[in-house]
């Protein structure tokens, strides 16, 4: 008989810890490839170009973990049918933790020991481990170390559904994740609805990050992959085999590496990844979920100090990507008011281990004719549609608050908004993020708050700029600052400025001079840009990401003297900071002192935050050690 139940498990966790205060306005991480065409098809390249947003707002960027865990008990959500056992993190952006198969006691997936947040995500943190649900702009979702709302659903059949979904603030969607377990199945359903609730376009982008063993063979039926390489390029390569190494066994890929399958349009798309005796995991799903990919960490000392660095003294893992595009470079456009669903499984592989790990075209044929006909799977999506908007019979876990309060304001606006019959967001969500906008919608006027302290959060996202901008009309600091924050991430810089000289003449505020400081940095004024921002830390001591900020853009304006002075007459909690000791390698090495750049290094430099991809570490020890191999702690390369 199928189950769901919240229970807890034991795990040392790094808490995420505060948010950044000030709002992400240079843009979201960069985009490090840009696709042309060649051995491309044209669609690739288009969706390529479509979509990509100016800025994470109105999301804060969560970098206030450390490496320090503590044994947790960690809320989860478990779905049971005896069979298969799914025990999911609600709090942690609904992450599929653990799927064991329990005729065997084998796990299923890659079973992260701890929860360890690294910067990979598009808001920093994230974690590795599991079945993760990617959504709105490429890169780990903005929900990704953020609660969803849970509840139980019960199906027409009586089986028991694990309902999470959340708004995404970005698109302006609301999302869905349904799991369960029939009686008698070995493989978990997962059903995903994604509604746009704005009348307009919106670029939509989803993916379903599954994290293995690395000891295993992937399997998926193309013929070739779109290839990154971590190197600014994606090519167009034959699979499995590529310079005479089989690249389906991730621990023969040297570097880190993507492999995007071309699986063309298939009915039933699936990816599986199999051990020497034929076990593993399959997953599959129905045609809208078109996309497959595997990623590497690849066999060098930096992949392999990132895997170390995610989950510390375990083993190595992969993973196998499903998603609504080709490649995860893509969004797609979703038009106004539309819903998109699809069915996913994920089960046990049991195959031939022979023929899985023989010929490739082989392999392929034989785990695909073990799958589910595609018309299976059709018919259960159909159901699950039908169940999509059945309400929740008790609820399990709270998301945030954002849902309710889109609510309120569309209502305000007299504007549409979903069916929340399914997707209740309870006006007991609301907090206190949420509380200087509901007492604008309520009262016409934003709370009168000290600038000494930053703002709470800030809104913006699915289109809804422009009715916030008419709301904040009224006079008051914060209320200039809100319109500048609001114009800014539009690109409205003239607009954006002048608000943010405005909030400033009612009253002096670290936040609006750092605005207009992004701006002069922007415009190439970087003596301005360094002036203010340094000004601005000044009036708030204890911002170390303000801090940060200003010492990059003093060495930016070529000061490195004056970036290693804010450093010196920094608060001891913040000098001894990993990002700000960074900053002081940077500038003593700038300012000619590589001496001080040299004892920090030898000292031991910890970034908790250290970036994917940033080589920023080794970059430095070999400018300061030009004679000296980096050693491993520095090296996080993936190329």
């Amino acid at each position: 008989m199928s189950t769901v139940r919240i229970t807890s498990r034991d795990l040392p966790v790094a808490e995420l810890g505060p948010v950044d205060p000030l709002p992400p306005l240079a843009g979201p991480p960069a985009a490090p490839y840009e696709l042309a065409g060649g051995d491309l098809p044209d669609e690739i390249v288009r969706n390529a170009a479509y979509g990509y947003p100016r800025t994470l707002l109105p999301y804060l960027v969560q970098d206030g973990y450390g490496r320090r865990r503590v044994t947790t008990a960690l809320t989860t959500a478990v779905v049971d049918n005896g069979i298969l056992r799914a025990e999911f993190a609600p709090g942690w952006g609904g992450r599929l933790l653990s799927l064991t198969d329990l005729r065997t006691g084998r796990e299923l997936l890659y079973r992260n020991p701890v929860l360890q947040p690294a910067n990979l995500a598009l808001r920093n943190a994230w974690f590795a481990g599991g079945v993760e649900w990617n959504i709105g702009t490429r890169g780990h979702s903005p929900t990704t170390c953020a609660p969803l709302h849970a509840a139980v659903v019960t199906r027409p059949d009586g089986v028991p559904v694990l309902r999470m979904w959340e708004y995404e603030r970005l698109r302006g969607a609301v999302f869905q994740v349904d799991a369960w377990l029939p009686d008698g199945a070995d493989a978990l359903r997962v059903y995903v609805r994604i509604r746009n609730t704005t009348p307009d376009e919106i670029p939509m982008y989803w993916w379903s990050n599954t994290a293995v063993p690395e000891e295993v063979r992937v399997l998926a039926p193309a013929a070739r992959a779109f290839c990154t390489a971590y190197d600014g390029s994606v090519s167009a390569r034959p699979v499995p085999v590529q310079d005479g190494v089989d690249r389906s066994y991730p621990p023969r890929n040297l570097h880190a590496a993507d492999y995007f399958f071309d699986t063309g349009t298939p009915q039933r798309p699936w990816i599986a990844a199999v051990d020497e005796a034929g076990h593993g995991l399959v997953q599959t799903s129905t045609a809208r979920l078109r996309g497959r990919k595997l990623f590497v960490w690849g066999a060098s000392t930096g992949g392999r100090h990132w895997v170390d660095w995610l989950s510390p003294g375990n083993s190595g893992y992969a993973e196998i990507q499903a998603g609504l595009a080709a490649t995860q470079y893509e969004h797609l456009p979703m038009p106004g008011g539309a819903a998109w669903s699809w069915l996913e499984t994920y089960g046990p592989a049991r195959v031939d281990p022979v023929v899985a790990h023989g010929d490739w075209a082989a392999a392929v044929s034989h785990v695909d004719g073990l799958l589910p006909a595609p018309a299976a799977l059709d018919a259960e999506l159909a159901e699950a549609d039908r169940v999509a908007d059945r309400a929740p019979d008790a609820a399990l876990f709270a998301g945030t608050g954002w849902g309710a309060l889109e609510r309120l304001r569309r209502t305000a606006s007299g504007l549409g908004w979903c069916d929340e019959t399914g997707t209740p967001f309870g006006a007991d969500t609301l907090g206190p993020e949420q509380e200087p906008w509901t007492a604008l919608l309520r009262d016409g006027t934003l709370p009168d708050l000290t600038p000494d302290t930053p703002p709470p959060s800030y809104v913006g996202g699915g289109g809804s700029e422009g009715d916030w901008l008419a709301r904040l009309a009224g006079g008051g600091w914060l209320a200039a600052y809100h319109r500048a924050v609001l114009a800014h991430q539009c690109g409205e810089v003239v607009s954006a400025a002048a608000d943010y000289r405005e909030s400033l003449a009612h009253k002096p505020s670290a936040w609006a001079l750092r605005g207009l400081a992004l701006l002069d940095g922007a415009a190439g004024r970087r003596r301005e840009a360094a002036d203010r921002l340094a000004e601005a830390y000044r009036m708030v001591p204890d911002c170390r990401q303000l801090a940060v900020e200003a010492g990059d853009a003093l060495l930016a304006a070529d000061r490195p003297a004056d970036c290693l002075a804010l450093i010196d007459a920094a608060p001891p909690a913040l000098r001894t900071h990993g990002r700000v000791r960074l900053l002081e390698v940077r500038a003593a090495l700038a300012a000619g002192v590589p001496s001080r750049a040299r004892d920090v290094l030898s000292a031991g430099l910890v970034v908790d935050d250290l970036r994917e991809g940033e080589t920023s570490l080794d970059a430095l020890w070999s400018a300061a050690f030009p004679n000296e191999a980096v050693p491993a702690e520095y090296d996080f390369r993936m190329h």
